[in-house]
């Protein structure tokens, strides 16, 4: 009696491990949906670092642009602020 006791016991866990493996908290299922939501994250992750950097030339630009404006105002049309004295001299 005791000889048929062994294999039915290990049966049994060998059926516990394997719902587990289906049916636990780190089944299969759960594995491969919980790597798509990564995946998902991922993808949003990186399109959010894109525009995150977008906005940042953005803004670079629009703190930088105003000196550039500024330089192409005075070298093309001679523009001056107010107080300055604009000295043009050429090479003959």
């Amino acid at each position: 009696m005791g000889s048929r006791l062994v294999p039915v016991v290990l049966l049994a866990l060998v059926a516990a491990l394997h719902a587990q493996l289906w049916l636990g908290r780190g089944s299969l299922p759960r594995v491969i949906e919980m790597r798509q939501q990564l995946s998902d994250q991922k993808a949003a992750n990186a399109q959010a670092s894109q525009t995150n950097e977008r906005l940042a030339l953005e803004l670079h630009d629009l703190k930088e642009g105003l000196d550039m404006v500024e330089e192409r105002a005075r070298n093309e049309l001679g523009m001056v602020k107010q107080g300055e004295i604009y000295v043009h001299y050429t090479q003959k």
